[in-house]
């Protein structure tokens, strides 16, 4: 399916939208759907943007098979077109469609977040999703957890570091705290080095095994050819 089949329906299931967010929620549906109709073919980016705006719309609106449809065909184009933030931002839309692949989605996007030179905003909301996803006194919801710490400090500037750090800092002693029952700094410092948390040469290749059970055999790309690609 194609965005020139998605319909303005009224239906919605409990628990959706009030009357008046989904009336809001359907004129901007209306809206995005007449602009991404009259865009051109050569204009792929532009048309997976309004494809992911179009999606986002749908889910708020619980028609999640049809935001699945139009989010995987606008991550096809990210990729294709070496756009890694909307790329990430698709899977990101694809995870909240709640479809039988979207959590594996949801490590792809993490996969693509972590590796390229993604926005650590967008980078810390990917690895939260995975600190959601994760068992408590599971390991990876701490390599998350100092991972988004860690691509915070190498990309945030000056006006996003000291917020993002905080969170992430937040986010680490949330986590500790679940899977460990720390709850003072030097505990958290044993954590960190009974977990071997500190060294992104030792808890990044543990994250990505962490993706790979994720992902398992449903990867979409070629990981070594899109490191080729960007190299």
């Amino acid at each position: 399916m194609s965005e020139n089949f998605v319909e303005i329906k009224d239906g919605l299931k409990d628990g959706a939208p009030k009357n008046n967010e989904r009336a809001e929620l359907t004129k901007q549906l209306v809206g995005k759907l007449q602009e991404l109709n009259g865009l051109t073919d050569t204009a792929p980016l532009a048309r997976a943007r309004l494809q992911l705006d179009v999606a986002e719309l749908l889910v708020a609106l619980e028609r999640k098979p049809e935001a699945w449809t139009l989010a995987r065909e606008a991550f096809a184009a990210a990729l294709a077109q070496d756009a890694w933030k909307d790329a990430v931002e698709a899977c990101d839309v694809l995870y909240q469609c709640e479809q039988d692949g979207s959590v594996a989605a949801l490590g792809m996007g993490v996969w693509l977040a972590v590796s390229f030179p993604v926005d650590p905003e967008l980078t810390l909301a990917m690895l939260m999703h995975i600190v959601e996803e994760t068992p408590d006194h599971a390991d990876g919801a701490a390599l998350a957890a100092v991972a988004a710490r860690y691509v915070i400090d190498l990309r945030a500037d000056d006006a996003q570091h000291e917020n993002l750090g905080l969170f992430a800092n937040h986010l680490i002693a949330q986590v500790a705290a679940r899977h460990s029952n720390v709850r003072d700094q030097v505990a958290l410092d044993k954590w960190m080095d009974r977990l071997e948390l500190r060294d992104p040469k030792v808890f990044l290749p543990r994250l990505s095994q962490v993706i790979d059970v994720i992902v398992g055999d449903a990867w979409w790309f070629d990981r070594d050819e899109l490191r080729n690609r960007f190299d």
